[in-house]
């Protein structure tokens, strides 16, 4: 399945629930809005998803002679990509993403811990990987899937204070379907990140590889990350969750089934066998 008909699918999917909420809560009232503000999001995930992500971190533009900007550009060049434009994200906690919507609009993203974490042939192996993903052009469909479930988490939550009010057969007053609308649009959403980014992950690593001409960097960097994020983890927004080279933050009991991440032993496992 081509990348294109993937972004349209989910963009169709993510779609889909924003009216549903919209008609749990408020009928053929709550649709009508629901519509119209599934319109502006698809809009705004498309052209601007890059922009928002980026903001939601607070990063900065990279100096162009900073160690980031140096190594993502001799990637770049190695794997006939587009300069991308590099960020530096505010962070203490060590992760990186990749972000844009086709390689002529893509960015490379990393935090303040990685950059003081890693050495080069570890940023380079992480670097190479996001710029896999660019290669590969998963970028634009984990975007807007960031934009689009963060749109559905913040209604929900809105929902949860605004949408309890109602007449006596107002559907929008139905507590059990505000109620379904709170628990089951983000675990959706979170369904639809999981499903298009975990086998992803493994593709990037193995171009990442690739292009940074062997696995031991980015081997070496996934046990470091693993650990460290562990340590210091990254208090991200669950709908971006699936951008990030390692997941952001610890999960446990049912938050663990939506994961976005494989197990990072198995990632390592399959960059070992891949050179053996």
């Amino acid at each position: 399945m081509s990348n294109t008909l993937k972004t349209a699918m989910l963009l169709g999917a993510l779609s889909a629930l924003l009216l549903l909420i919209g008609e749990a809560l408020g009928g053929a009232g709550g649709l009508a809005v629901g519509f119209v503000f599934a319109v502006v999001t698809n809009f705004a995930s498309y052209w601007f998803s890059d922009k928002i992500v980026l903001r939601m971190y607070g990063a900065r533009e990279a100096d162009p002679g900073s160690r980031l900007v140096r190594i993502v550009t001799a990637l770049a060049q190695r794997a006939g990509l587009p300069q991308p434009r590099c960020y530096i994200i505010p962070e203490p906690s060590p992760n990186a993403f990749a972000t844009g919507r086709n390689p002529e609009h893509a960015a490379v993203a990393a935090t303040e811990g990685i950059l003081q974490l890693l050495d080069d042939e570890e940023l380079e192996g992480v670097l190479a990987h996001e710029l896999a993903h660019v290669k590969h052009r998963d970028i634009l469909t984990s975007s807007i899937a960031a934009t689009i479930a963060a749109a559905i988490m913040m209604v929900s939550r809105f929902a949860m204070f605004f949408g309890g009010a109602s007449d006596d057969d107002r559907r929008g007053g139905n507590p059990i379907a505000l109620l379904l609308t709170i628990i089951l649009a983000p675990i959706a959403a979170m369904l639809i990140q999981m499903a298009i980014s975990r086998s992803r992950e493994y593709d990037a690593d193995a171009g990442g590889a690739a292009i940074a001409g062997s696995p031991a960097g980015l081997v070496s960097a996934l046990q470091k990350l693993d650990a460290a994020s562990k340590m210091v983890p990254l208090d991200a927004n669950p709908a971006t969750a699936h951008m990030f080279i390692i997941k952001p933050f610890s999960v446990s009991g049912l938050a663990g089934l939506f994961s976005s991440h494989p197990p990072t032993a198995d990632r390592v496992a399959a960059l070992l066998h891949a050179r053996a």
